[in-house]
């Protein structure tokens, strides 16, 4: 695995909840390439917690959606937005037992500027707790770079 450089460390006004390693209360979540696919690996804590000890699914879900964005900006090199989100939880994610991983990849490509992205959060035991299908609107490159600042990891 090798891990993804954040371009946008150095953009001014860039906060990100999902990926900023300066937000305070963010994620900062970090990504690794690993084939076709990314991977992240984070720790939870209970500040992101539902029910006592369980991470709340909102959160889940940001992570999915943010590991989703990745994926496409590494293996597509541009950018997009998120325009369906499907999420199927399975089992709950404990903030106290250990790291969670999430894997993501592009899994098919409905329509012309459509990616569909699949994405599996698993525990600290390798257990598969949620699975998620991330459709994206994808940006020609020239349009992501003018209208969101897309920077090629």
């Amino acid at each position: 695995m090798e891990k993804i450089s954040n371009p946008y460390r150095t953009l001014e006004g860039y906060d990100c909840f999902g990926c900023s390693p300066d937000n305070p209360i963010g994620l900062k979540m970090e990504f690794y390439e690993d084939g076709d696919g990314v991977v992240s690996t984070w720790q939870p804590t209970k500040h992101y917690q539902g029910f006592k000890n369980v991470l709340h699914g909102g959160i889940q879900a940001t992570m999915m959606d943010e590991i989703a964005s990745w994926a496409v900006s590494c293996k597509l090199k541009t950018a997009g937005l998120t325009s369906r989100m499907e999420i199927r939880f399975l089992k709950p994610v404990h903030t106290h037992k250990g790291p969670v991983t999430l894997r993501a990849k592009i899994d098919s490509f409905p329509r012309k500027r459509l990616a569909n992205v699949g994405v599996l959060l698993f525990n600290e035991e390798d257990i598969l707790c949620a699975e998620a299908t991330v459709q994206y609107y994808i940006f020609p490159p020239d349009v992501a770079k003018e209208r969101l600042n897309f920077r090629p990891a």
